[in-house]
């Protein structure tokens, strides 16, 4: 868990929370979680020896932080593309899963907050428990946050 001091609004009861069930569904997996707004965003948890620094990670995280702060526009819009009023639809949006060579990189938003989690490769089935325990969290957060 990082020590630095949060650059959202994000509790420090809350950035447990979400390192923690981020840690529990994902396990030794786990690279980094990453918690952000539209205009904040801060590293909650860095699997030790990723980055030579807590800036060095910052610096790293923040063009993923920015690539993926375009899912607040998207989840409208995906929403109501699985919501077409007939049994063709998909559903409401959930949470992303990219894939990369050696890894994945996952968010989950909910309202004006979202969570990054990075991982080794690993089980798919993990994410979705680890989504849905990060989005109960994160529902607390949009409420009480920014």
């Amino acid at each position: 868990m990082s020590t630095e001091t949060h650059t959202t609004t994000i509790s420090d009861d809350g950035a447990s929370g979400l390192v923690s069930a981020a840690r529990t569904s994902l396990g030794d997996t786990l690279r980094s979680v990453v918690y952000f707004t539209p205009s904040a965003f801060d590293v909650l948890y860095l699997r030790q020896n990723l980055y030579e620094s807590m800036e060095a990670a910052r610096t790293a995280k923040e063009q993923l932080v920015e690539l993926e702060r375009v899912g607040f526009a998207e989840v409208p819009v995906r929403t109501a593309i699985g919501h077409q009023g007939d049994e063709t639809g998909i559903g409401p949006y959930e949470f992303t899963v990219r894939f990369h060579t050696d890894g994945f990189v996952v968010r989950v938003l909910e309202g004006d907050v979202g969570t990054i989690m990075t991982t080794d490769s690993m089980d798919l089935n993990a994410f979705e428990d680890a989504a849905t325990a990060v989005r109960r969290l994160l529902a607390d957060e949009s409420v009480e946050g920014e």
